[in-house]
């Protein structure tokens, strides 16, 4: 038996023979005795060309087809593929074992960490603080006792979850199985009405895309119409602001103008009456004598005349109590009296 069961031209253990294997099975086997010289030319001798045929016959069977090379090579890559399919699922399988390794020990040194720092907390500083307590072994004691409640409760906890999920688990394997129970019932006339459907389906998915890809352009030209609609609105909002601002401000000037209105008509109206009244004291006055109005014009000068004199003379008498109300003054000092103010 060969050494190789996937090279085409195998080796035996004897070095003188050859076999020629195509994917596994035997097709020619060569002896290649070693004879003596003389007894292997007397052969080839007497045989001649005869022997020089077969043993080109011989090397063209020893080579290998195209197909069988392509075969070998075939089967060569699948093996190679199926190798590396291997290494990689048991690649990704320690992977993922050492990635849940590390997750746990994550979860485990948060978990420690929390709890000494809990312990720390509850306990070793209440004892550090008070250490002449005796009640430190109890307090101890108690909390590892809250702990482990802690953990029985979430013990159980986890093991109602493990097994509602294993009754999940259970209804899914029979939905499966009643699935594949379905699937072998159906025949191959089934099949053949589910591709056709499918191809139904499929007809109508490709028109549902095309009728989707019409809106999306439809949307997007409405979008475009809508952000320029959106503009001239922003514009026109903002000429609106400015003529209501415009509006407000002339109204109110227009109110001003009716109050100046209003004004200048009640002014009218006061000058109307008064002009009235000066064209009836007009119309009624009557030009006196020229001797009434010199003699009026004297008298006013000679009352004139007489009221500066008055005020000269309150002006000297004012002045001489002044000079009076001192002189009082001085003597009632002199005497020891109080001052007298002058009116």
């Amino acid at each position: 038996m060969c050494s190789c069961m996937c090279v085409c031209v195998c080796v035996c253990p004897y070095e003188h023979l050859s076999v020629l294997l195509v994917g596994g099975a035997l097709i020619h086997c060569h002896c290649t005795l070693e004879e003596d010289s003389a007894t292997k030319g007397s052969k080839f001798e007497g045989r001649g060309r005869k022997m020089k045929t077969r043993t080109t016959a011989l090397e063209q069977l020893q080579r290998l087809t195209l197909e069988q090379k392509c075969d070998v090579a075939q089967r060569e890559l699948d093996e190679t593929k199926e190798d590396l399919e291997k290494l990689k699922e048991s690649s990704e399988r320690v992977l993922n074992n050492y990635k849940a390794t590390l997750e746990e020990a994550d979860i485990r040194l948060v978990e420690v960490k929390k709890a000494s720092y809990e312990f720390d907390r509850d306990v070793a500083k209440v004892l550090r603080e008070k250490r002449g307590v005796m009640m430190g072994a109890e307090k101890v004691i108690r909390y590892f006792e809250d702990r482990m409640r802690a953990k029985d409760t979430l013990v159980e906890k986890l093991r109602l979850k493990n097994a509602a999920l294993h009754v999940q688990k259970r209804k899914l394997q029979l939905q499966l199985r009643q699935k594949e129970e379905m699937g072998e019932a159906l025949h191959e006339v089934d099949f053949q009405q589910l591709k056709i459907e499918n191809s139904q389906y499929l007809e109508r998915i490709d028109e549902r895309n095309q009728d989707l890809l019409r809106l999306k352009l439809l949307a997007g030209n409405t979008l475009q119409v809508l952000n320029s609609y959106k503009k001239k609105l922003q514009s026109m909002t903002c000429e609106s602001k400015l003529l209501s601002s415009d509006i407000t401000s002339r109204k109110e000037m227009l109110v001003k103008i009716e109050e100046e209105t209003l004004q200048a008509e009640e002014e009218r109206a006061k000058a109307e009456t008064l002009n009235r009244k000066l064209r009836g004291q007009l119309a009624d006055f009557r030009v006196p004598h020229v001797l009434q109005y010199i003699t009026a014009k004297a008298s006013h000068s000679q009352l004139e005349q007489s009221v500066r004199a008055w005020e000269r003379k309150v002006e000297i008498s004012e002045m001489a109590l002044k000079t009076h109300t001192k002189t009082w003054n001085k003597l009632k000092e002199a005497a020891g009296a109080g001052p007298v103010t002058a009116r």
